[in-house]
């Protein structure tokens, strides 16, 4: 992520290093908001606001923690504090279809729906259940990294992930079933 000679810089008052590490990390913050929230202005706000708590306590941030797990855990909690104020709404976004010689219009389609499937099941879990869901699986954080991210003892982070898999698969299994004759889309 970020060298540890930047942080340091940044913490002693480098300006061009606090900016240099907030642009190293501020893709990183959107992408966290947007797996959280599921909406791209909400995201928007929560990354900005995130990078300006980032830039005003940079000087809190020991290094008895690694520095993603510090970022993502501000990311985090800025995103439940905002899904708690808000209900996130589900926007429907415009895709655009890249395609490969061996894939068809027909793969294509059906990868955006089964994508746009996961993304709306993951935001129908419970926030404390999203929250590691998308550490795990769409960051790629470790166990440990969960855990110190929010808080939690690392048994609790492996009890929210195996409940969030079933209702996933729960969620899931729902939109399989067919409906009819109804056409999808």
């Amino acid at each position: 992520m970020v060298a540890p000679e930047v942080i340091k810089a940044a913490q002693s008052g480098d300006r061009d290093a606090l900016i240099t590490l907030l642009r190293e990390i501020e893709n990183h913050v959107y992408r966290t908001a947007y797996y959280i929230l599921n909406n791209e202005q909400d995201a928007m706000d929560a990354a900005q606001e995130a990078l300006i708590r980032i830039y005003t306590k940079i000087n809190s941030y020991e290094e008895k923690a690694q520095f993603k797990t510090w970022v993502q855990r501000i990311v985090t909690n800025l995103c439940i504090d905002k899904f708690r104020r808000a209900k996130p709404t589900v926007s429907i976004e415009q895709h655009d279809l890249s395609f490969t010689d061996h894939k068809t219009v027909e793969d294509e389609v059906m990868s955006t729906y089964i994508a746009q499937d996961i993304r709306d099941a993951i935001d129908k879990l419970p926030e404390h259940h999203r929250s590691v869901v998308v550490l795990r699986y769409l960051q790629d954080f470790s166990y440990n990294e969960i855990a110190e991210s929010l808080d939690l003892p690392i048994n609790t982070v492996k009890s929210y992930l195996f409940r969030a898999r079933q209702q996933l698969q729960a969620i899931l299994r729902e939109y399989k079933k067919p409906s009819g004759d109804a056409v999808r889309g």
